[in-house]
């Protein structure tokens, strides 16, 4: 497999990364996950991204891996309050919080956490990036970064403070890549690719409204992107960016082998690339913003 180098900090990644939502969210028995986390580690997949609101997500990892932890890259968010008093993004919720997580994934420390899309007015006051700071300098964390999209994710990287972004950016979702990946890249950050393939909207139907890739089906409405073999070119058209890893989730362990074969065939060609930038170019409009 070719690894990429997560930003200036020379970490050698798959180009993939398991993103733990959908066994949180859709209740995936443990036995299963099991399967599928050590066989994509099997695989040479090593980087895992959960969060603390994604249900039972960072237990289900913890138990399934924690007995590998050397060999992969742990990342989770914090932020949203999620069975505590206190409300998000208090600065004593974000430390019992952080405590939590990483007693969930049975581990004394993360490679990453990154605040989860919180406002720029929050950023702005700064508490949150000094608990962030202050779990680095205690070793709870290697990392600190933030996840988000839009003005804010610039305003985060302009900041100065963060070592790693993660951001939406796929084939439904490009506003990132003019305006906050060069600035990311210049700075030597690790950048994350979320929702590389827009939720796999093409599949979804005028009635699934409540389903989160919902928008990106609005979107892919007028975009009228050609749906042939279009898992494949939106995943490599997202590898074709300047992004470390690309987090895809998975609530089957089928999924693992297709994907990592999809993402070894590398970045999509630049006439393809080009085609889809385009057309984004030609339809998109100023509303379509990062899809937090």
């Amino acid at each position: 497999m070719e690894f990429r180098t997560f930003g200036k900090h020379g970490w050698q990644v798959s180009p993939i990364g398991f993103g733990g939502a959908e066994i949180g969210y859709r209740e995936v028995p443990q036995d299963t996950v099991n399967l599928m986390l050590n066989s994509a580690l099997d695989l040479g997949i090593n980087v895992f991204d959960t969060a603390e609101c994604y249900m039972e997500s960072e237990q289900k990892i913890g138990d399934a891996i924690s007995h590998r932890r050397s060999e992969f890259y742990l990342f989770t968010k914090c932020g949203h309050s999620s069975g505590f008093d206190e409300p998000d993004w208090d600065p004593t919720m974000l430390r019992k919080q952080i405590d939590r997580s990483l007693s969930r994934l049975k581990t004394d420390h993360v490679d990453l956490i990154l605040l989860h899309t919180c406002t720029q007015e929050t950023l702005e006051q700064g508490e949150v990036i000094q608990v962030l700071q202050e779990a680095k300098h205690a070793g709870k964390t290697r990392l600190i970064g933030y996840s988000g999209d839009s003005h804010t994710a610039k305003f985060a990287v302009e900041m100065g403070v963060f070592d790693a972004l993660q951001t939406s950016v796929n084939i439904c979702d490009q506003e990132c890549i003019d305006m906050v990946l060069p600035l990311a890249v210049e700075r030597g950050m690790g950048v994350i690719a979320k929702r590389p393939v827009a939720n796999v909207c093409w599949n979804l139907t005028a009635a699934d409204t409540d389903r989160y890739g919902y928008p990106y089906w609005q979107r892919f409405q007028e975009l009228q992107y050609e749906t042939q073999n279009l898992f494949e070119r939106a995943l490599r058209f997202t590898l074709a960016q300047t992004v470390s890893v690309a987090i895809v989730g998975a609530s089957s362990v089928s999924r693992f082998e297709p994907n990592l074969a999809i993402a070894m065939k590398g970045a999509l060609p630049t006439g393809e690339v080009q085609a889809f930038r385009t057309r984004w170019g030609e339809i998109a409009r100023p509303d379509w913003i990062g899809l937090t």
